[in-house]
């Protein structure tokens, strides 16, 4: 169905979708030719072209399935934060708004990807303030398993455990912060009795309610084994090109393409550069340097990152367009907050909420 007029004149204001956003994105497109235009320098251009060149391309088709069983696996973990939010979506949709957000990997800090949260309100009317915290959920829970996937292939890297080991401690500090429901109930009183924030706590406690939810141990323990199954496709996609460039097949190789990969992949995301651009390139070619060439290591940096960054880049691309798009016509101008909501939006609850089957 497509969006009334009425629909487009309550669509999100132009500086937030036609603007900054765009802008942000167009520039984390500049900074990625940039940083591969210094990779192709650092690797020696026409080496860089011939280890290209002597790829066995066919072997892109299991490194991009690998690829999609990892989106496939983090789709199924975002339509479950659905339905543990009581967010109810069709799956089809829900997809193409999954997928969508893949588009905006290459705004900084992926603060794009909340566009899932604009497109969630259109079609369904979702606060923002409900869904956001899905985002922060998906990215804390990413961020355990692959610390977890760089704890196994420190059988590889044993020097590389206190970095671990502090990125683990930090991601558990988070989680313990976000449990202890006495504290945060105490600062919501504390701010409710400050007179210009009285009318904006509920929202605040709208998101910390979605985002406890969320990171209920139940919860918490299943998005974490997902993200454990499903970035290791991607470590074996990676171990696969290594292989290709002329690595030595093995579980040492194995290991060597978890750590690094994983490991690139944490450093990507805590530089909030877009796309973790120039900091996940690097650190895999400095770790890489070690057992492969430049020019070898350098076609492996720029395959595992067209078969993961770029391809998702595309697939979110087509989906924003094709589907998902009308329904930033149809979003509301504010952020609405009906009463009642699920979870104890907007009130005080003289306990926390449960999950079903969790006891009281």
């Amino acid at each position: 169905m497509r969006p009334s007029p009425a629909d487009r004149t309550n669509a999100p204001s132009p500086g937030l979708l036609g603007g900054t956003l765009w802008r942000r994105l167009a520039l984390g497109v500049v900074f990625a030719i940039l940083v591969l235009a210094g990779l192709t320098l650092y690797a020696d251009a026409p080496a860089l072209g011939r280890s290209l060149a002597a790829f066995p391309w066919p072997w892109l088709l299991p490194v991009l399935a690998l690829t999609a069983l990892n989106y496939g696996l983090r789709f199924v973990k975002w339509h479950y934060y659905l339905r543990l939010l009581e967010i109810r979506v069709r799956p089809g949709l829900s997809l193409a708004i999954f997928l969508s957000g893949f588009m905006m990997l290459l705004t900084p800090g992926k603060v794009g990807e909340l566009v899932k949260s604009l497109l969630l309100r259109g079609a369904v009317g979702t606060p923002l303030t409900r869904s956001a915290p899905i985002v922060f959920a998906e990215r804390l829970s990413d961020g355990l398993a692959m610390v977890v996937l760089a704890a196994i292939g420190l059988l590889a890297y044993p020097a590389g455990w206190p970095a671990v080991v502090i990125v683990l401690l930090a991601g558990s500090a988070v989680v313990l912060v976000v449990q202890y429901w006495r504290l945060a109930e105490a600062v919501f009183k504390r701010l409710e009795r400050i007179g210009p924030l009285q009318g904006r706590v509920h929202h605040l406690h709208t998101l910390y309610l979605s985002a406890y939810t969320l990171l209920r141990p139940r919860p918490l323990a299943l998005a974490v084994g997902l993200g454990i199954v499903s970035w290791g496709g991607e470590c074996l996609a990676f171990y696969l090109i290594l292989l290709g460039v002329g690595a030595e097949a093995g579980w040492t190789t194995l290991l060597q393409a978890t750590f690094i990969l994983a490991s690139a992949t944490i450093i990507g995301a805590g530089s909030m550069l877009p796309g973790g651009l120039g900091a996940a390139e690097g650190s895999i070619l400095v770790l890489l340097r070690g057992t492969l060439a430049a020019s070898a290591a350098g076609a492996a940096t720029v395959l595992i990152r067209f078969c993961t960054l770029w391809f998702g880049v595309l697939l979110g691309a087509l989906a924003f367009f094709l589907i998902a798009r009308r329904y930033l016509l149809a979003a509301p101008p504010g952020d609405p907050h009906p009463s009642p909501l699920p979870l104890g939006e907007g009130k005080r609850l003289s306990r926390p909420p449960h999950l079903p089957g969790e006891q009281a």
